[in-house]
């Protein structure tokens, strides 16, 4: 396929060269198939054809086009829950990257949105993992983004997500705490490990547990702080970790193997699922556009139902 990707120049690249701007965004191509897209004509500045190296400036906009594309396939089905003039919360499905990963620079969340939504320069306001499921705050261009990143935890009132783990946890609601930082001595780099305190971040997530059946649980997991893999480390830590997780559950064995060698048929039956099995299911928003304005409740209800549908695949 021939694929069109768009981009803003920010403050990072102003009044850098065209192909300094453009090397990073797909790093296996090189300088000399960089130059090649170029004199082509597979290359817009501001909406025109360029044929050279030029310098660019912050706002201006690159269109370009790389013939013959080819990446691995993700669920692209995307779809919008709310939005006003400056915002927007979207539902990302499973296994989609939200931005550029090593094997997706194509298909990832914010360049779809850029295809396909009414916001040609959309920004992510904040992340989720691959493989996590659910609402994810996106600002409609590039000045929204600055203004409402540095406000995130002022607008952002209560996250909530949902999970399916492992076991049948012996308290109906739990607060837990920890701090959590990576390990120097971990065999994964990206794992999350409780610590002592002072060589971490301080972090609390607040457990409900909804339904239990054979073995596994569903939990409502509500972040009163936000750290990366916050509810899959602490879940980890009570002995409950996400059924499908990779890196939390068994060791990390099948992360590791998905690294060495790819994962096998058995492999996956051992996982169960596909993916990990965590929702971002619910945002509370401070009202900051309306004078005493009420909290805006948003859930996303694509995975209302993942419980009855994982009960129904392992034959709970």
């Amino acid at each position: 396929m021939d694929a069109h990707f768009r981009m803003t120049i920010d403050q990072q690249h102003d009044q850098t060269s065209l192909l300094a701007c453009l090397l990073p965004c797909i790093p296996y191509l090189s300088v000399e198939q960089w130059q090649q897209l170029l004199v082509s004509g597979c290359i817009k500045l501001q909406y025109e054809v360029v044929l050279s190296d030029c310098p660019v400036s912050i706002g201006q906009v690159i269109d370009y086009m790389v013939p013959d594309y080819e990446e691995d396939e993700v669920d692209t089905n995307w779809s919008l829950l709310w939005q006003n003039e400056h915002i927007a919360a979207v539902h990302k499905p499973a296994n989609l990257p939200v931005s550029r990963t090593t094997r997706n620079v194509y298909n990832t969340l914010i360049q779809i949105l850029r295809r396909e939504s009414p916001w040609p320069d959309a920004h992510l306001l904040h992340r989720l993992d691959l493989e996590t499921s659910g609402i994810i705050l996106i600002a409609h261009d590039n000045e929204q983004a600055k203004y409402y990143q540095p406000k995130l935890s002022q607008l952002m009132l209560c996250k909530k997500y949902r999970a399916i783990v492992h076991g049948d946890p012996t308290w109906q609601t739990l607060k837990h705490s920890s701090y959590l930082n990576t390990k120097k001595d971990s065999a994964i780099r990206c794992q999350i490990h409780s610590v002592e305190q002072g060589q971490g971040k301080f972090s609390e997530t607040h457990f409900t547990v909804l339904a239990c059946a054979n073995g596994f649980s569903l939990v409502e997991c509500e972040l009163l702080t936000g750290r990366k893999h916050q509810i899959r480390a602490h879940l980890s830590e009570l002995g409950h970790p996400i059924v499908g997780d990779k890196i939390y559950a068994n060791n990390g064995e099948f992360y590791l193997k998905r690294l060495d060698d790819g994962l096998t048929q058995a492999d996956h039956d051992a996982l169960l699922v596909e993916h990990h099995l965590l929702h971002a299911y619910e945002v509370q928003l401070n009202n900051m556009w309306q004078a005493d304005g009420e909290r805006l409740v948003i859930q996303d209800d694509h995975y209302s139902d993942i419980w009855l549908r994982f009960s129904e695949q392992v034959g709970l």
